[in-house]
């Protein structure tokens, strides 16, 4: 009985123990299995992020007529590497030493050190190095691991991607660039501006993830893609590199020789507002941004000037007085009334003092008479403000002001894809600035006919003079032409480009003809006249306001123009801050736009028409030392002789 009894409660502990086991392994293998997976991952795996490509930039191959576009990027990501470790695959005695070869291998700080001994599976000790650096520590850690018995992965490389630029700081302030430290939490790049910021939701993409095996006794030399990555779209500009170089190259030139402190320079089809290059200098490295953003001296390098920084635009603004004021005859005409003046009328232009003024307004050089040809000819003060007094008495200071924001486009942003643009600011009757005074009082509207007390940007400036050479038209500066995901349009900017008629073909025709004979004899941009091909434009000087007064020393000069005029292939402006004033004898002083700016105008000009393989339109226009040229039976000399006798006879 006994040992039945001692026979069944042995049966019942041995089974009760098997319960239990069983038990245990049921919770174990049901109830806790993701515990013990995780577990046992954490063991023989990590999971690390791959990354994706941030989209590309590109080029705008397609200008030359006849040739394959070919995309050619203005900005890529290149292959770059993260270097890890796996403390817990480290023995104690041989951290001290393996940390010492590698920091001397990458030249890291010395705190990397620090890192060994962190009671962690996986530590990051260096970002973002080269593959040629990459190539260094695998060379060194194949044989030192080997040698000291390592597994392999106890140092190991993760992938990413840094942004990289082929044609260096070319575009600099307009692309910009991303910080070498990205989000915590996303992995996203952050972009320090420009183009970057615009379109970072377009550039960016999404991360996969790898898995790496491992083993804390032996070695396991393996991984598997867990989740590929998604690389960000591509954006397609309008920006072509060649003319960008050109503009660029000719724009350092002109201002390091006459010693100004500053400029930038933007090309723009006047048909389509596509953005052929826009330059500014000095220069913006973005793969040293660093630099840039840590110098306060430095860092007004970093803006996009051309679309920032407004100025009082000066004489060309006197082009579109004078095409406003064909506009108000028009008008005037439709109303039963008589026009106010006759653009082959000489009118009086010495020295006059208009109302609310505190001093007769004056012209550089005195002139008696002038008509509407000589006033652009010879950038007259006193002819566009008389002008503009036979305006305001009849229409009314209002009309006025619409003219130059819904027909020329000033006061309201262009719509460019960038940030910050500045909007400028045109005077409105009846409102008050801040400090309480109005800011169109009675001689505001002469200020505004020569172009003070309003300010632009220099998109604005491209667009306005692009009504003159487009035939009436107002269009929408852009430097996109399409986005792309891999074959996929995501945005196709050229199909929905609009723009809408602003000014009647007559008056176009008038404003050209009197533009063109700025780079003439008797004009004051006669350093603007590209060799062999028609061209049209204005110059100005303006004086810069410090401290509240205008300065005779410090001056923005510019000049805006465009070639062939019949069939022109660009807007351009050239600005140059305060150039140097200095008076050469046989060449003039040096501060004045024709003497600064016109000649960066005709040598980008003259390039540009090279390049995009334009036949010259002035087959006698070339200098006299050229045996092609012929003074007498070149483009518009025949106008500008009688022009010139004519203002003889006038003054």
């Amino acid at each position: 009985m006994n040992q039945r009894f001692r026979f069944v409660s042995v049966a019942i502990f041995v089974f009760a123990l098997f319960t239990a086991l069983i038990i245990q392994f049921y919770k174990i293998q049901i109830f806790d299995h993701e515990k013990w997976v995780h577990a046992g991952k954490s063991q023989h795996q990590t999971v690390v992020k791959e990354p994706f490509k941030r989209g590309v930039f590109y080029s705008n191959t397609s200008l030359k007529k006849g040739h394959i576009e070919e995309d050619q990027p203005l900005v890529i990501d290149v292959l770059a590497y993260h270097v890890h470790i796996d403390p817990f695959l480290i023995p104690e005695t041989l951290k001290k030493e393996m940390s010492d070869q590698i920091v001397a291998l990458l030249k890291l700080p010395q705190n990397t050190i620090d890192h060994f001994y962190k009671k962690s599976r996986y530590r990051r000790i260096a970002c973002m190095i080269s593959t040629k650096e990459k190539e260094i520590v695998e060379a060194f850690w194949s044989e030192y691991a080997k040698k000291k018995k390592l597994p392999k992965n106890a140092l190991y490389f993760v992938k990413d991607y840094q942004r990289s630029y082929p044609f260096g700081k070319m575009l600099g302030q307009v692309l910009q660039t991303v910080r070498d430290e990205k989000e915590e939490k996303t992995h996203q790049a952050i972009p320090t501006g420009g183009l970057e910021v615009v379109f970072h939701n377009y550039l960016k993409g999404s991360e996969g993830s790898k898995v790496i095996l491992r083993s804390p006794r032996y070695e396991i030399d393996s991984d598997f893609l867990e989740t590929p990555p998604k690389d960000g779209a591509d954006v397609y500009l309008t920006i072509n590199h060649i003319l960008q170089a050109i503009v660029e190259e000719e724009l350092a030139k002109g201002i390091k020789k006459v010693h100004a402190k500053s400029g930038f320079a933007v090309m723009m089809n006047p048909f389509t507002g596509e953005i052929y290059a826009m330059a500014h200098y000095p220069f913006f490295d973005p793969s040293h941004y660093r630099d840039y953003y840590n110098d306060p001296k430095k860092l007004e390098h970093t803006r996009i000037k051309a679309i920032t920084d407004c100025f009082e635009p000066g004489s060309t603004t006197k082009a579109i007085t004078i095409a406003i004021a064909l506009k108000a005859n028009q008008e005037l005409i439709a109303q039963g009334k008589k026009p106010i003046f006759v653009p082959s009328e000489m009118m009086r232009s010495d020295n006059h003092m208009f109302p609310g003024r505190t001093q007769p307004l004056k012209d550089v050089t005195d002139h008696k008479f002038l008509n509407m040809y000589m006033a652009i000819q010879k950038s007259s003060n006193v002819y566009p403000a008389r002008l503009v007094q036979r305006v305001v008495e009849t229409l009314g200071p209002n009309w006025y002001r619409e003219q130059l924001v819904d027909v020329f486009g000033y006061g309201k942003k262009t719509g460019i894809e960038l940030p910050y643009e500045n909007p400028g600011m045109v005077p409105t009757p009846g409102k008050k600035y801040r400090n309480g005074n109005f800011e169109w009082s009675l001689p505001t509207p002469y200020s505004l006919a020569i172009g003070y007390n309003l300010l632009v940007n220099s998109i604005q400036v491209v667009r306005a003079f692009s009504v003159f050479a487009n035939g009436g038209y107002l269009v929408d500066p852009t430097l996109v032409r399409k986005i792309m995901s891999k074959d996929e349009v995501l945005f196709d900017n050229m199909r929905i480009r609009s723009k809408k008629k602003v000014l009647d073909d007559q008056i176009v025709k008038e404003m050209v003809r009197a533009l063109k004979y700025t780079t003439k004899p008797g004009g004051g941009a006669v350093l603007g006249d590209i060799a062999g091909f028609s061209e049209a434009g204005k110059t100005s000087t303006s004086e810069k306001l410090i401290g509240g007064q205008y300065s005779k020393t410090k001056h923005f000069s510019t000049f805006v123009g465009f070639a062939p005029v019949n069939d022109p292939q660009f807007v351009l402006f050239v600005a140059v801050d305060e150039p140097e004033k200095m008076y050469v004898p046989g060449f003039g002083t040096t501060h004045f736009g024709g003497k600064c700016a016109a000649p960066i105008f005709r040598e980008i000009g003259k390039r540009t028409l090279e390049y995009l393989g334009i036949h010259p339109d002035d087959c006698y226009g070339y200098p006299k030392s050229d045996p092609r040229s012929c003074l007498e039976k070149s483009d518009w000399m025949k106008e500008v002789n009688q022009l010139n006798e004519l203002y003889k006879k006038y003054n």
